[in-house]
């Protein structure tokens, strides 16, 4: 607590002659004295402690609300500091391939079910952020706007399926897209983070034309290859039944690693889930939303505390000069 007009404190020095003047009125005449040839009509008990000590309560209680109201004047105030935060959020866009490829089983318990499981993830560790999800194979779509609502946001995530779309791998598509849905966005900081595992071979816009965009918009572009070296286990269907068989892994490392340098992003190689999981780790850690903390201090008025003080000591004084002391002999 501290007081905002301490000079104020001056005014105590008025109880100084409040008491003087007390003190002399009690003194004055205080012993009259009479010429008699005997005292025994005046042989009175003497006043008791009590009743002499009650006489001086009310002016200890006037003294006591004048110092009270002086305190209140004087404007007591406690104080806390607050702080206020205000995030500046990043709009980020999951761009994922979801050609029939991503069915293969290099990955648990295949690719495209561990893509969304760990994007899930993911999602759930940026709260600040605008997020959204386009989709790709043979052409592309969003999947989610850019959006604050999480579980919307993951629900829609999970719904992410092979087949959903004609098959294909068209990465120039798919990151024209997920640009349209960036180029407008008046965000600080705006990324890309397209997940394949192929190779571009269909689509009317070129991975290098979309790519070339998305700079002009200064968006980031991290891109992620999924695969495992050489061959991975691929489900495929045969006169008797569905088998799984090893297919030749083919990701154009050349082309995203082109995609991720223009934009000024990274790519990642991504051989199993623990890799995986890393990738998102990492971008998490590059990609940081930031955080604005203002603080201020936030007071409280305690002057009512002393002013009901004074309030209850002249009432005190009220009651006790009407009901006790009133009946006290001088």
């Amino acid at each position: 607590m501290f007081f905002e007009y301490p000079k104020l404190f001056w005014l105590l020095l008025v109880l100084i002659p409040m008491i003087a003047l007390y003190v002399w009125r009690e003194l004055k005449g205080k012993e009259p004295y009479l010429l008699v040839s005997s005292v025994k009509p005046w042989n009175f008990k003497k006043e008791s402690m009590v009743k002499k000590f009650l006489r001086h309560v009310p002016f200890a209680l006037r003294c006591i609300a004048v110092a009270a109201l002086v305190f209140a004047i004087a404007r007591p105030r406690s104080s806390s500091n607050v702080e206020t935060y205000s995030t500046e959020g990043i709009d980020i866009i999951l761009d994922m391939d979801v050609s029939t490829s991503m069915l293969a089983m290099d990955f648990k318990p295949d690719r495209i079910n561990a893509a969304k499981k760990i994007a899930v993830e993911f999602i759930s560790q940026r709260p600040a952020d605008r997020m959204g999800i386009v989709v790709f194979a043979g052409e592309s779509y969003t999947q989610c706007p850019l959006t604050t609502d999480r579980q919307t946001l993951i629900n829609l995530m999970k719904e992410v399926n092979c087949g959903i779309i004609d098959d294909g791998t068209a990465i120039g598509n798919g990151l024209a897209t997920a640009v349209s849905r960036l180029k407008d966005s008046e965000a600080k900081s705006k990324v890309i983070i397209l997940l394949t595992d192929g190779v571009n071979n269909t689509g009317e816009i070129s991975p290098q034309m979309a790519a070339d965009i998305a700079k002009d918009y200064g968006i980031r572009v991290y891109t992620i290859g999924v695969g495992a070296m050489g061959e991975a286990p691929y489900p495929v269907m045969t006169p008797y039944g569905m088998q799984v068989q090893n297919i030749k892994v083919e990701i154009d490392e050349e082309l995203l690693q082109n995609i991720a340098e223009e934009t000024g992003g990274k790519y990642f190689r991504a051989t199993d889930n623990t890799k995986l999981i890393e990738i998102y780790n990492e971008i998490n850690k590059m990609e940081k939303s930031k955080t604005i903390v203002d603080s201020f201090p936030k007071y409280k008025e305690l002057f009512m505390i002393f002013a009901f003080a004074a309030f209850a000591a002249v009432a005190l004084e009220i009651l006790l000069r009407l009901f006790v002391t009133k009946h006290l002999p001088d």
